[in-house]
C-alpha cells in the first residue's frame, strides 16, 4: 500500500459531546465504507498516553481521485441529514486537526 493516502482525522471531544460526535462519525464511515477506493476505515479512541487527541479516524484510500469522490457522497449524505459538520463541532467545543498523509 505504499501508494495509499491516509486520511487521519484527529479530534478532542469533551467528555459530554462523545456520544453524539461518535454517532455522527458512525454515519460518515457508513458512507465511506462503500466507496469505490476506500481500503480501509478505522475509528480509534485514546486509552493511553498524553496525547491531547481523544478519537481519531483513519481512512485509507487508494488514489486522491478516490478521496474526493467519496468527500462528495459524504456532503451528499449530510445534505440529506441537514448536518453541518463545521456548525457541529464548534456547537460540542470540539477541536480537529485534519489531514491527508502518506506513507514515508
Amino acid at each position: 500500500m505504499a501508494d495509499a493516502l491516509y486520511r487521519i482525522d484527529k479530534f478532542i471531544v469533551p467528555e459530554a459531546a462523545r456520544d453524539r460526535f461518535l454517532d455522527q462519525v458512525a454515519k460518515v464511515h457508513a458512507v465511506l465504507r462503500h466507496c469505490p477506493g476506500c481500503l480501509s476505515e478505522q475509528v480509534v479512541k485514546q486509552c493511553d498516553g498524553p496525547g491531547r487527541f481523544n478519537i481519531v479516524t483513519i481512512a485509507v484510500w487508494e488514489s486522491a481521485e478516490a478521496i474526493e469522490a467519496a468527500k462528495h457522497a459524504v456532503l451528499a449524505s449530510r445534505r440529506e441529514s441537514g448536518i453541518d459538520p463545521a456548525s457541529l463541532i464548534a456547537e460540542l467545543g470540539i477541536t480537529a486537526d485534519m489531514a491527508v498523509y502518506r506513507e514515508i
